[in-house]
């Protein structure tokens, strides 16, 4: 990481779709899909879709501050998934899939704290967020077939 780019860490579902969601960010440098949050060294998808090793399906980007801010992408993070359902999207289920942003310093800690707290507060959606806040630890890049996933093969995600 360059003195020009930052880094944050998404979880909202499966990160195949959400790799595709922040690729599309004018400013998002690069992504890489893997695991975060767990108790488990180097996790295999395998494991993490066991729901038995703590880990989110995440992804990890670097991004360019002076085209795209923090911000901006908190608010493109609230918009790609549904942030009320308690470890699901859509079809997917399990803790892997559950909605949680990983802060990496306290003015990203406070930023999403306060938009969490400000759409609790509007109304926007009916059912309280479940979004996890917390700080980030050990990335584990998942496997090369997850990487891009979209680009190589399309389709929907499928369910572990």
């Amino acid at each position: 990481m360059n003195a020009m780019t930052n880094r944050a860490t998404f979880g909202a579902g499966c990160f195949w779709g959400v790799q595709v969601s922040f690729d599309r960010i004018d400013g998002v440098m690069c992504t890489q899909v893997g695991y975060m949050g767990g108790k488990v060294e180097n996790p295999t998808y395998e494991q993490v879709c066991s729901n038995r090793t703590g880990h989110a399906e995440v992804v990890d980007l670097r991004y360019d501050p002076d085209k795209v801010s923090y911000q901006d992408l908190l608010e493109a993070f609230w918009n790609m998934h549904d942030p009320t359902t308690l470890n699901k999207q859509g079809p997917d289920v399990g803790s892997q899939y559950r909605s949680i942003i990983f802060y990496y310093d306290e003015e990203q800690k406070k930023a999403a704290e306060g938009m969490k707290k400000k759409l609790s507060n509007s109304n926007r959606f009916s059912r309280p967020i479940m979004t996890q806040i917390v700080p980030a630890n050990t990335f584990w890049r998942a496997e090369e077939y997850h990487q891009k996933y979209h680009q190589k093969y399309g389709g929907a995600c499928p369910t572990c």
